[in-house]
């Protein structure tokens, strides 16, 4: 079994211990997409630390959206319970880069393949997208992309 699912159910009986409700449903529900995801497909797998952070993160996302909807539509404690359990969520997750350590790293890209104008888009998401993993969301790293080949 991999480390992180391992600290996973290690929280997972702490919080049951201290009686933390929040965390409690966020592990269990982490824990659930973690065996969906190793159960999907043809064959049951064991998941690597990679790809469960990879859950994790849509599951981090998945909240930060449903935090804005519930925000939206007037419903502050929903949004409120959502961020809670993303906050959780993003204790697993490693920290995200900065705008300018992204843009820092889109600026090298940008210089090591010597292309310019929004056409190069492709080539320096390809480039970029592997240094970043895990570390920024794909829409942010888009819209710097983006904003530098412009």
């Amino acid at each position: 079994m991999s480390a992180l699912k391992d600290k996973l159910k290690a929280d997972l009986s702490a919080s049951m211990k201290s009686r933390d409700e929040v965390r409690l449903r966020t592990i269990r529900m982490a824990l659930a997409a973690i065996n969906v995801e190793e159960v999907s497909g043809k064959q049951a797998r064991e998941l690597s630390d990679d790809e469960i952070l990879k859950v994790l993160t849509k599951e981090a996302k998945k909240r930060r959206e449903a935090a804005e909807a519930f925000g939206g539509a007037g419903r502050a404690e929903q949004a409120q319970a959502e961020l809670d359990e993303q906050a959780v969520l993003e204790e697993y997750l490693p920290a995200q880069l900065s705008d300018e350590e992204l843009g820092r790293i889109v600026d090298e890209a940008v210089a090591e393949l010597g292309v310019s104008g929004p056409q190069a888009m492709g080539q320096v998401m390809k480039v970029v997208n592997p240094k970043v993993a895990g570390r920024a969301e794909g829409g942010r790293v888009a819209q710097i992309v983006r904003t530098r080949l412009s």
